[in-house]
């Protein structure tokens, strides 16, 4: 048998995505949490669905609610890290929100299980969670400052639409669900909407290539200060 850590020999072979026993039991989870719900899933079902001892599972998560909400922080933590970058960037304010939307629709349709339907949990209301919806919060507020500054260059929109692109990006986790499967469009069809609901008429094409330059230089730069 293959050994995973402490002295705790693995019940079978891996059969989980992820380098590490982490990140097994993160895929787990995530299936289990989607497909079952997260009030049936237990830790056992989760060390089970790696193939792991339970015990083995609590060297790496000491509660079922510490998965849940490291599942949560990758649904959330680099599109916010995206739009702090945004706020210094000198780009117009319809790339800069067009670069946050396509980045962010992307790691929502893209990751292996629909997380953001995790968002729905009950329990993310208790005092446990409040981190998680502080920083869901920080970048619902950089939509709506990126969108506001869209709709002072366009002019004649109904008060309040600055409010809609971060919903709008979410809808991707509906849309998802009720498909069964990522949709393929999602990437080009809510950036572009996100602008169009805010009154922008620009050209669709330019923008968008200008967005993912800007997303996909912001990641060379990381990568090169690494």
């Amino acid at each position: 048998m293959t050994h995973i850590g402490p002295g705790r020999p693995r019940l079978e072979p891996r059969r989980r995505q992820g380098q590490t026993p982490r990140a097994e039991i993160l895929d787990a989870a995530a299936e289990l949490f989607t497909t079952k719900g997260y009030g049936s899933t237990s830790t056992r079902g989760i060390a089970d669905a790696v193939g792991i001892r339970q015990a083995s599972l609590y060297h790496h998560f000491a509660a079922k609610d510490d998965i849940l909400d490291a599942l949560l922080a990758e649904t959330i933590t680099a599109a916010l890290e995206l739009a702090e970058r945004l706020t210094g960037s000198p780009e117009p304010a319809p790339v800069r929100l067009y670069a946050l939307a396509w980045f962010d629709v992307r790691q929502l349709c893209t990751a292996r299980w629909n997380l953001g339907a995790l968002y729905l949990v009950p329990e993310l209301r208790s005092e446990r969670f409040a981190d998680f919806r502080q920083r869901r919060d920080d970048l619902r507020r950089h939509y709506e400052a990126l969108a506001a500054a869209v709709v002072a260059e366009a002019g004649g929109v109904a008060v309040g639409s600055e409010l809609l692109p971060f919903r709008l990006v979410e809808s991707v986790i509906n849309i998802r669900s009720d498909e069964g499967a990522s949709p393929g469009y999602a990437q080009r069809v809510i950036p572009g909407a996100v602008l169009r609901l805010l009154g922008w008429r620009g050209d669709a094409e330019q923008v968008r290539k200008a967005a993912i330059r800007l997303v996909e230089g912001i990641d060379q730069s990381d990568r090169e200060n690494d």
